[in-house]
């Protein structure tokens, strides 16, 4: 349930969007460092006994489906901690604002919320991440848990992206390739790919992995308006590859698997976490995907058999019992856990400042809401995990995925370093 990115934004036109948002961003609500009761510094985004969150999400653009999931999931975490006596004495808020996955509306929500709030439990899309990463990092300085995994985001002590980046994530994908569906040394692998940053941070990790592993990468660059997969099925038929990556949609991986299924072009597919959805198995192309499909993943999924999600799964379907299960709830809970732990951490420094929130993220080296990846966030300038688990669709299980192999890095993950390549 990875966060797709569009083509290339226009840089002009963030650039000048910017030009007229990027004012100042100092706090409404905070008015700089104060001490609160028993000695605790609080500080921008805290207001009376409130510490209030941002979340910039899509809940009506392309990703409404994923952003309504992250959200109602960060939703229900905020009102168990606040039905709990809240963190160090504050209860927590969330502030909802919509971009519609639309640059302009991005750039302005943030610029309304960042004034105002400790820092942000949620941020989908990459390209606007970095559309305010100077502002991030210069005057702001507000903590960022982007729903996003490109490595243009790691170095941010700021912007912390929890899990593989995209290209560790193709990595293991192409790894799992090779050990288990019988792709060799010499043999040629397709990778259909988005222009912009999520697809080719994904064609990165195809490109080293095919120079370690003695590969051919035969690439097929596509824009996400291009819903028909059958030009890149019969040039890759043609070009003879062995397995296909697909670092899209959910609605290209349904086409390109649906295709090559129709086209008897019977090679393994494997997609990045964005180029799935489980409403898909309610497509005509569903048998095709369960028959020969794989999803890379930077945790376990909905359906997991462990406490923490069983529990997850029975809270969120008692929140909202109108609503299916997928990927996005993991990834909304464990975003929001991750920020909660932070700022439990920074209670017990006594400081509850976005400098105090940020240093105390740096120390969390072991962090597992329950979902079988442990996170390291002390090294901004690397990714919290290397490890990915590898899913299959099946309409029978919660959430619509199954586990085919446990998470693990590679050893190709593992001597890799992003941005070094």
């Amino acid at each position: 349930m990875r966060t797709t990115h569009t083509a290339r934004m226009a840089a002009g036109a963030l650039a000048a969007l910017l030009v007229l948002a990027g004012c100042s961003s100092k706090a409404e609500d905070g008015g700089g460092d104060k001490q609160a009761a028993g000695g605790v510094r609080t500080g921008d985004g805290i207001k009376g006994k409130t510490i209030n969150l941002g979340v910039l999400t899509d809940m009506t653009g392309v990703y409404a489906t994923l952003g309504k999931s992250v959200t109602q999931a960060q939703q229900l975490y905020v009102k168990q901690v606040n039905a709990d006596g809240g963190i160090c004495g504050y209860r927590l808020a969330l502030t909802v604002r919509d971009h519609g996955y639309d640059p302009q509306k991005a750039v302005s929500g943030y610029t309304e919320l960042a004034p105002k709030v400790l820092g942000f439990a949620q941020f989908i899309g990459s390209p606007f991440v970095a559309a305010v990463k100077q502002r991030i990092d210069g005057s702001d300085k507000a903590l960022v848990l982007p729903q996003a995994w490109s490595a243009t985001l790691l170095g941010s002590p700021y912007i912390r992206v929890i899990g593989s980046t995209y290209d560790i994530e193709t990595i293991n994908a192409i790894d799992f390739l090779m050990k288990e569906k019988g792709l060799a040394e010499g043999d040629r692998i397709g990778h259909v790919y988005f222009e912009g940053d999520y697809g080719e941070n994904a064609l990165t990790g195809s490109r080293y992995m095919a120079r370690k592993a003695g590969l051919k990468v035969v690439e097929q660059k596509i824009k996400p308006t291009d819903n028909d997969m059958t030009g890149q099925v019969v040039a890759l038929k043609k070009a003879g590859v062995k397995a296909i990556v697909i670092s899209a949609g959910p609605r290209q991986a349904a086409s390109l698997v649906g295709v090559a299924a129709a086209s008897r072009f019977g090679v393994p597919i494997i997609g990045n976490n964005s180029a799935y959805a489980p409403q898909l198995l309610a497509t005509p192309a569903a048998a095709a995907l369960e028959a020969n499909y794989y999803v890379a993943s930077p945790s376990l999924p909905i359906g997991a058999d462990t406490p923490q999600a069983k529990k997850l799964v029975a809270d969120y379907r008692a929140a909202y019992p109108d609503d299916g299960l997928d990927n996005g709830v993991v990834a909304g809970w464990t975003g929001a856990s991750a920020f909660g732990e932070a700022l439990k951490k920074a209670c017990a420094a006594k400081d509850l400042t976005r400098e105090g929130v940020d240093k105390a993220l740096l120390t969390i080296d072991a962090f597992d809401p329950g979902f079988g990846i442990t996170q390291d966030f002390g090294d901004p300038k690397a990714a919290s995990s290397k490890e990915s688990v590898i899913l299959r669709p099946d309409k029978d299980a919660v959430g619509g995925m199954t586990v085919v192999r446990e998470a693990q890095a590679s050893s190709a993950a593992q001597g890799y370093t992003p941005g070094a390549s």
